[in-house]
Formats: structure tokens, sequence, C-alpha cells
């Protein structure tokens, strides 16, 4: 059963809204909406995809609060708050000073400014402004930098390396307001991939991190780029990066799914053969990944991203059963890897979900058997 055949039909056809399978067991066919043969994601209470959330990988009702009043009343104050209250070291803090700056950026996206016209984002720069010695300013800040060379220049380019020399620039200010914070030096590793740091100097940075967060998830995620084939590494320096991550997990830690990043980062541009994600090597990263989710906190900040990763395998490896016991848990929440690649990342999701679904189904299942 070559299901990805259907992922690249429904991509070449651009199919936006969501598609309706066949339940057999013969098979997983595409049938028109309402079919009496059809799985209905719906069915087990899965949100419809235009109510999906690509902002974040999991529920943060405190960062969504506060995104509502900043972008609201343009008032930064909520979100200096916010960010004081948050613990330095942990991964709260990291995500959320990628959701302000992301934010921020959209804005300005959105609403470039004119000759009578504010632009957006318009409070990051007036938080810098009235409270220059903020630390969450100043991280936030870098970051935003950060996301505008990576949307609005190439790499390699004037422009590029311009906003990335200030991005570093204002990662050195924030380093100087929280010292023992691993933020601004997480956030130079996306500048050390971009300004392309030897690999000397990419170790230097690497262990300033470690010195003050060494389980740090979102960091792990951050360096496996540098070191992937397509950027300043190999495959090989990849996958030895984030076995040796794996490894030396302590116990509850999510980075024993660091092997499943790094083959996904590596994936070939098509593959269409099953066998591929029945191989030893996915195997093996899947289900390292899988023991990472079982024995992490419930409420880990990063167990949502590990999840998303899994379902996208779990799928394509025709594992339904497992894929729809982590669809129930992240559902509703689609901004991770890897639906944030694409233009439409709920379309995506949802393409995935109706194939699990459906697989699911074929062989058997039910609302009424799916434990939650």
């Amino acid at each position: 059963m070559q299901i990805l055949w259907v992922l690249m039909a429904l991509a070449m056809f651009s199919v936006v809204l969501l598609p309706v399978f066949r339940r057999r067991r013969s098979g997983i066919q595409l049938v028109t909406p309402g079919d009496p043969d059809a799985a209905d994601p719906a069915n087990y209470g899965f949100l419809r995809q235009e109510e999906l959330d690509i902002r974040m990988p999991g529920p943060d009702a405190d960062l969504l609060n506060v995104l509502d009043v900043v972008q609201r009343t343009q008032d930064y104050r909520a979100a200096s708050q916010l960010l004081a209250g948050t613990e330095t070291e942990g991964e709260t803090r990291w995500q959320r000073v990628q959701a302000f700056a992301g934010a921020a950026a959209l804005e300005l996206q959105q609403r470039p400014g004119g000759v009578s016209e504010t632009p957006g984002g318009q409070w990051l720069r007036v938080w810098r402004a009235e409270a220059p010695k903020d630390a969450g300013g100043a991280a936030v800040h870098a970051e935003f930098l950060v996301q505008q060379a990576w949307r609005t220049s190439t790499p390699g380019s004037d422009d590029f390396r311009i906003i990335m020399e200030e991005a570093l620039s204002a990662c050195g200010d924030a380093a100087l307001l929280s010292p023992g914070d691993p933020i601004p030096y997480i956030i130079e590793l996306s500048v050390a991939r971009g300004l392309g740091y030897s690999q000397p100097e990419f170790e230097k940075l690497w262990l300033k991190i470690l010195d003050r967060s060494p389980s740090h998830m979102g960091a792990h995620l951050a360096a496996l780029h540098y070191w992937c084939e397509k950027w300043h590494g190999s495959r090989e320096t990849a996958y030895a990066f984030a076995e040796a991550a794996a490894a030396r997990a302590p116990q509850g830690s999510l980075l024993a799914a660091m092997p499943l990043f790094a083959v996904f980062e590596h994936l070939p541009e098509v593959n269409l053969v099953r066998s591929f994600y029945q191989s030893e090597v996915v195997t093996k990263a899947v289900h390292g990944a899988l023991y990472a989710v079982h024995a992490a906190r419930p409420d880990d900040p990063m167990l949502a991203h590990v999840r998303h990763l899994l379902i996208c395998f779990l799928v394509r490896g025709e594992r339904w059963s497992e894929a729809m016991d982590q669809l129930v848990r992240v559902d509703g929440h689609v901004g991770a890897l890897p639906w944030t690649l694409s233009p439409d990342p709920a379309s995506d999701y949802a393409i995935y979900r109706a194939l699990a679904v459906a697989g699911y189904e074929a062989n058997g299942g039910s609302p009424a058997t799916l434990s939650h």
C-alpha cells in the first residue's frame, strides 16, 4: 500500500480541503465527503482544519493570553512581565522568546509601514527603547533579527549578512544583561549557521550553552541544524551529535528523541518506498523517540515537538495505532516540525491525521477502541 503516492498527488493538486479516505482492509482510497465508508477524524474529537492553531506546538495559555494583549494594545509590558517570571534555563522561556519574536516579525510582514502607517511590531521597538536593560526584551529583539534574516533575505547575500551581524551584536547585549541565561547563546546558534562559523568557533559557542543548560532540548535541535549535511556538517556528523546527546540524556529527558530529528533532517527529497520508514535506522530512531515521550514529564514543553515528528514517521511507516496515540495528545496545535515547513501547516497535518484515522479504522480500530 503506497500511501505516500496519495500524499504526493495531494501536494501536486494543491488540496486545501481536508481529504476523506475510505476505510477498507484492501487499501486506503480517496472518496468524496459524505461517503458512508469515509473515515471521519471528527469522530475522535479532532478539531476542524480551520480551527488548528499554527502558532505553537502545544498549549501555553499564559503565552496566548499575553500575545493577545500585546498585539491588541501594542503595549509590551505584559510580555516583559511574563518573561521575567519564566525560568531562565527552561525550555518554556525559549519557546516564549521565539513566539514573541515571531509575532513581531509577522506583524511587520503584514504591515511594513509607510508614510501614513506605523509598521507592525512597533511594540518591540518601544520595548527596547523604554527598557534597554530588560533581558527578556533584549533576547526577543535578537531572535526577531534572526527570524527577519531568514524570512526576508537569501543566505549568503549582503542583506542577510548585515541583518545577521546585527543579530550577533544583539545576542551579545542580551548575554550581558543575563549572564547565566543560555538563550542569547541559543539564538546565536542560528547566527553561527547563517554566517558559517568554523567548527572550532561553533564548538566554543556550544560549550557556553552546555555550561548553562546541558540538557536543553531546544538548544540541541538548533545545534543539530549546523551539523547537518545541508549546512556545515554531514549526515554522519549529525547522527553522531544526535546519538551522543541521546546517550547522555538524563532519565526523563527528551534528548533520547534526538536521533529521530537527525533522520528527519536527512530524508531524501522524494521517497515513496514504505520499507524505508520501516528500516532499521528509522525504526531505532522511532523507538528512541517513543521511549522518550513515555518517560518524559507530561508538562515538558518540548513533548509536543517530539509527538508531532513521531506522527509523521508513524504514519509513513503505517503504524496507525501508535500514530493515533500521538494525535489524540497534540491535536489542536500544529506549530511544529514537520508541518511548519509547509506553506499551509494545518493542511499538511490534517492530511496525515486523515491517513492515520483511515489506516486505524481499516485495521479494526474505532473511537471506542482508542485510549485517551
